[in-house]
């Protein structure tokens, strides 16, 4: 059996001193060489396994007969964001895990292909077609993943579309929470680029329920949808939280990624910490912690209450933060945060872990007796969000379930006819696919309501 090819990586000791990439991905005779270790299966349980059903086996196909445009095409007829999900999506739970050569050894490296695809197709940008099937206006409110794809698959069956974004760059969650080490901010342009080349209209600095309201939306558009996320901070609500040297993740990085705060004279800058300890263990907590070591800590701790094998955080974002030096304290629970005017510390307890939970994770149960104090300056919450209540408050006729997500059916409409929704809006933080799927799925939803 052929051997999985492995990307291009910056050396672990340079990449902790830069925001430049840290995955290089492959290049065109490694693509290549990859391609031709798909099977071809009769029937591809890969694309089962994605959120959006890209036809995996066709593009890979076209890679192994260097048919690269033809990659392109088949990939974009699922899949607008192409070069954003090999990046940052987990297909190592998700298609390459059911990869049939994954079974008794190395999945094909489908993402890495996805993202090869992607980036040749930013290179060599074709005009996007669109196709008439249905007509009307339709308003896109946020421009992350959701509405991205939203709006991509409503203008290609030919309808006008305009995405409302509360920011003052567009991309959402790819623009303000990813790090450019791991997503650069050039790619996410050029994906929404291609949108605008499509004819989708992008409004700046429109904050809905403040600026414009659902109902003036559906006064003039003919169906509305909401992928306003979810950007709420859930924090522990323990002593010290509101000491200077406490952030949420989601304001530490979008001081970072968004506003250049690393930068000399930023107009937000950020105060550096120098031992920072991170609470939590998603991809957001690998972000914080790398971002904190780039931006000179001496010394990052990763702060989790239960075992590595839970960490929700991809493997590969786990394996580069250890290689880079981040310290792991693994059972491991935050009590209070230590300081008078400013952190000075972080008592923790030491957890154990208990029988499964609902979700099939193992409890972690605190250990009597067995607290202790541990040196920091500054500390990061990385442990969710929910959805902003912004939107529902100013419109109480949306429903609304479990920490704020809106309420849908099974065609992702709400409770107000024609005002569909998706991504974290509707599931809390979830990934980047998954909400593409989301979006995928009202966008639908949507063109069969106007073609009627």
């Amino acid at each position: 059996m052929k051997e999985r090819n492995k990307p291009r990586l910056q050396d672990p000791i340079e990449r902790a001193k830069n925001f430049n990439e840290v995955n290089l991905g492959f290049d065109e005779e490694t693509a290549v060489k990859e391609a031709t270790r798909c099977l071809q299966c009769k029937k591809p349980f890969c694309v089962e396994g994605c959120p959006v059903g890209v036809n995996i086996p066709g593009f890979i196909e076209r890679i192994y007969q260097r048919d690269f445009d033809g990659a392109a095409k088949i990939l974009k007829g699922t899949n607008m964001l192409p070069a954003i999900c090999g990046r940052v999506c987990p297909q190592e739970v998700q298609c390459e895990s059911k990869c049939i050569l994954g079974r008794k050894g190395e999945s094909v490296a489908i993402g890495a292909l996805e993202r090869f695809v992607g980036d040749y197709s930013i290179r060599n940008a074709k005009q996007p077609s669109t196709k008439s099937v249905a007509k009307g206006k339709v308003a896109v409110v946020g421009s992350g993943p959701a509405g991205l794809t939203c709006a991509a698959d409503c203008r290609a069956r030919g309808l006008d579309v305009t995405i409302f974004e509360s920011l003052h760059e567009p991309g959402g969650v790819l623009t303000y929470g990813i790090p450019e080490f791991r997503l650069p901010i050039d790619i996410v342009k050029s994906e929404i680029e291609s949108l605008e080349k499509m004819g989708v209209k992008i409004e700046l600095n429109v904050v809905i329920g403040k600026t414009i309201f659902i109902e003036e939306l559906l006064a003039t558009y003919d169906a509305v949808f909401l992928g306003s996320g979810a950007g709420l901070p859930i924090f522990l609500g323990m002593e010290g939280e509101n000491l200077p040297g406490v952030y949420s993740a989601n304001e530490y990085l979008t001081r970072v990624n968004l506003m250049g705060a690393y930068k000399e004279g930023a107009a937000t800058p950020l105060v550096r910490g120098k031992v920072v300890a991170v609470v939590g263990a998603g991809n957001v907590a690998m972000d914080s912690a790398r971002t904190a070591l780039r931006l000179g800590a001496e010394k990052v701790m990763i702060v989790y209450r239960r075992s590595r094998e839970e960490m929700p955080a991809r493997r590969e974002e786990i394996e580069h933060a250890l290689e880079e030096g981040i310290e792991f304290l693994l059972l491991t629970n935050p009590v209070k945060i230590l300081g008078q005017k400013h952190v000075e510390g972080m008592e923790v307890i030491k957890m154990e872990l208990g029988d499964e939970d609902e979700k099939g994770r193992r409890r972690p149960i605190p250990i009597e007796g067995s607290n202790y104090n541990i040196e920091c300056d500054q500390v990061i919450m990385a442990i969710g969000t929910n959805p902003n209540p912004l939107i529902v408050d100013s419109c109480p006729e949306l429903k609304t379930g479990k920490n704020g997500v809106l309420v849908v059916d099974e065609n992702l409409e709400t409770s107000i006819k024609n005002v569909f929704a998706g991504g974290d809006a509707i599931s809390g933080s979830a990934t980047v696919i998954q909400a593409m799927g989301a979006g995928r799925r009202a966008a639908k939803s949507i063109i069969e309501r106007l073609a009627q």
